[in-house]
């Protein structure tokens, strides 16, 4: 754990944990010492709250010492920051209802003294009633502690951008930002209300002691200028920092912009931080220094070192050639990253056996479809003498790989030139999709593709014209009649599915994967049919784990992704990684490579690469064609996240190319695109939630987290 330090431009505390886990069993624990002290001294403890995914594991682990340690919530009175409006107290995602699921309905809270805005009132009433949970707020006493969140724009409850020091409880316009981070949780940005009651930041800055939780990368460009720069009522969370007793608490993820996390050395020696001029962090200060001055590594000079708060950096080294060494050794790390044989490029022993048994052989995958002619194993071997760019040698050739897919689409949208390259090589290449993706499917698609299957069956009556009608029928009925929120029956969820399924299986095709190691594991934590998903089960465990005894991987790949704004993939690799602990002492496990990959939602950094495949523009081709199978996400996704509105290959192509562009500005060989990756290797006790990637930031190696009983995806994702 990383405590506030006055050696840092941070103008609010900020305590980082090691895992967005242990954060929230942090705070949990110091709301529990609250109601506790407050119980023993005759008096209530009165709490502020807040919504959404972030306090979820906070809220978890207090129902958790409620029913293990005995805590008891009858002295405590609750304060919600805001709700919706208008809004039912039994809406779908209605705030009352999230706290009743969270918190309320499972502690002994006298429902009498909770207090949650009430979006269902009537519009000319919405005045007075504000000023009433005002004067409720001053009638219990102040608030005692203030939960928080943190939005993209830098709202605390809805105080958008603009809101004055100064404001109270009141009706606000909602931020176009904030609709589209609400948009998966309502179907529909369209469906998201334009307006809701907040707390205002006065009657927030009144509580006694606020804890404000930020978790994941997406959060941390906003804690960032919350927190370093100046108050700006453009940013409503940096009026904390005129707060007496205010925390920041985060995990490394949130805090990974922070100054003291991204270039410690612009604030003087390392072993203030605790850190040390290790192979990562030089790795990262010299890329961060290249594209500061704007050169390549090995054009970097002593002056650009000295200017730029690294003149101790070069005194490690000990070398009167002082830039010189430090250069060359970065750009041979960045060199050896690329390869051209992301499983390792067969040794002339496994290349003698491959040509002995490629002719002929029932097992050689090849291309089914696409541009471009197929190309077999041997033709791959024999790439092999003249890659300058390969990996170490290998004996074991081909290799078995599972590409693991949180949504139908993942695994060509974030690794589909490599996904490609593995089967051309002759590797044994499965791909499992962990979830249907089915809440992701257009209404207007499945009823065309449901309506496909009626004319279908009446021109090939034979199959069962009356059944598919009637399906049909069903379909059509619900969905003209269909509300926001509303859970699709199992019909329409069927043939969602199935839509995703066939896309899946095409662009697998597509890519050489051969039909029986095509593989849809449906985990049951995403079967709700909902936006909000289940914890991660025993069920989703065992499912993974059954398929990797049956292939016994070489290689494992799966979405590293973790801003996911809707939480399945932090949900899928959970799921993966604790599979794999239970596996760590099989024989196979001993050999086997994990690689993290990312794509839909961000990239790896050019100092976290440690496999880089380049792309050729025929191969970027490829991969676009194997993305367009997926045709229920093309034009316009139904949940394409917030912050980026272009569909899928456009965003992924673009990463791709970018991190191509910083390989050639740091004097690499240029490439059309590349695709990154990061070597993974668990780093907990019981390797069921936490783990580690190689490439993490040496100052804050993040970690894959969720809180006990399991991480919980807030919002389904494609």
């Amino acid at each position: 754990m990383s405590h506030w330090t006055g050696a840092t431009l941070e103008r609010i505390p900020v305590t980082v944990y090691p895992s967005s886990g242990e954060a929230s069993r942090a705070v949990a624990g110091e709301i529990a010492a609250l109601i506790r002290a407050r119980a023993s001294a005759g008096k209530r403890a009165v709490l502020g709250l807040a919504t959404g995914s972030t306090p979820q594991a906070v809220y978890d682990e207090l129902v958790r010492l409620h029913r293990e340690e005995g805590l008891s919530f009858k002295n405590v009175v609750t304060f919600n920051l805001d709700e919706y409006f208008p809004m039912p107290p039994e809406g779908l995602q209605s705030y009352r209802r999230f706290m009743r699921e969270y918190l309320f309905d499972h502690v002994d809270l006298d429902p009498a003294n909770t207090h949650v805005p009430d979006g269902s009132i009537a519009r000319g009433a919405v005045g007075g009633y504000c000023e009433g949970y005002e004067a409720a707020i001053r009638a219990a006493g102040g608030i005692d502690l203030q939960l928080l969140g943190i939005g993209r724009t830098g709202h605390i409850g809805f105080n958008e951008p603009g809101s004055p020091r100064d404001s109270r409880t009141r009706l606000i316009t909602l931020d176009k930002v904030t609709r589209m981070d609400a948009a998966s949780d309502f179907f529909g940005e369209w469906n998201v209300p334009r307006t809701a009651i907040t707390m205002g930041v006065g009657t927030i800055l009144e509580a006694r002691r606020v804890v404000l939780l930020a978790f994941g990368e997406h959060k941390a460009p906003i804690v960032k200028r919350a927190v370093e720069g100046e108050i700006d009522h453009h940013v409503s969370a940096s009026y904390l920092q005129e707060h007496p007793n205010r925390t920041f608490v985060l995990d490394p993820a949130s805090a990974a912009e922070l100054t003291r996390f991204k270039t410690p050395w612009l604030l003087g020696p390392l072993e203030r931080f605790g850190l040390s001029w290790d192979d990562r962090t030089t790795k990262k200060a010299v890329i961060w220094l290249a594209r500061e001055v704007g050169k390549p590594i090995l054009k970097l000079t002593d002056e650009d070192y000295n200017e730029h708060g690294l003149q101790e950096l070069l005194l490690t080294r000990g070398s009167n050639r002082g830039a010189y060494d430090v250069n060359i050794e970065v750009f041979r790390a960045v060199q050896r990253t690329i390869t051209g044989w992301p499983a390792g490029k067969p040794s002339a022993a496994a290349a003698a056996a491959m040509r002995a048994s490629s002719a002929g052989s029932k097992g050689t995958p090849r291309r089914l479809e696409g541009p471009g002619a197929a190309v077999w194993r041997g033709q791959a071997i024999e790439q092999a003498a003249t890659n300058a760019d390969a990996r170490t040698t290998t004996d074991v050739y081909p290799k078995r790989a599972v590409v693991f897919s949180p949504h139908p689409d993942d695994d060509v949208i974030s690794m589909g030139g490599t996904f490609i390259r593995l089967c051309e090589q002759g590797h044994e290449v499965h791909v499992a999709y962990q979830t249907s993706g089915n809440i992701a499917v257009w209404d207007e698609n499945a009823l065309r593709h449901a309506d496909f299957v009626a004319e279908f069956a009446r021109a090939f009556p034979e199959i069962g014209r009356d059944v598919a009608e009637r399906i049909e029928a069903a379909v059509e009925s619900f969905i003209l009649g269909k509300k926001p929120g509303d859970v699709d029956p199992p019909e329409l969820q069927k043939i969602k599915g199935l839509i995703r399924r066939t896309e899946a299986r095409a662009g697998a095709r597509y890519s050489g994967v051969r039909p029986e190691n095509i593989h849809f594991l449906d985990l049951p934590f995403y079967e709700t049919g909902r936006v909000k998903k289940k914890p991660l089960g025993e069920d989703d465990i065992r499912i993974t784990v059954d398929l990797l005894e049956a292939v016994k991987p070489h290689q494992v790949y799966a979405a590293g992704d973790l801003s996911d704004p809707h939480g399945t993939h932090r949900v899928c690799l959970a799921a993966v990684t604790t599979a794999l602990h239970r596996l760590k002492d099989r024989a196979w496990m001993k050999d086997c490579e994990v690689w993290l990959y990312r794509g839909a939602w961000q990239e790896w950094g050019a100092d976290e690469i440690e496999m880089a495949v380049p792309l050729s523009p025929d191969e970027v081709a490829r991969k676009r064609f194997a993305i367009f199978k997926h045709e229920s996400q093309k034009d316009e996704a139904l949940f394409p996240g917030p912050s980026d509105a272009r569909e899928f290959w456009q965003r992924a192509e673009e990463r791709n190319r970018n991190t191509a562009v910083l390989y050639d500005r740091l004097g690499l060989p240029e490439y059309q695109a590349i695709e990154g990756f990061v070597r993974w290797r668990p780093s907990s006790a019981d390797g069921s939630l936490d783990g580690s990637y190689d490439g993490a930031a040496a100052s804050a190696p993040a970690v894959v987290n969720a809180a006990a009983g399991g991480p919980t995806a807030r919002a389904g994702s494609r």
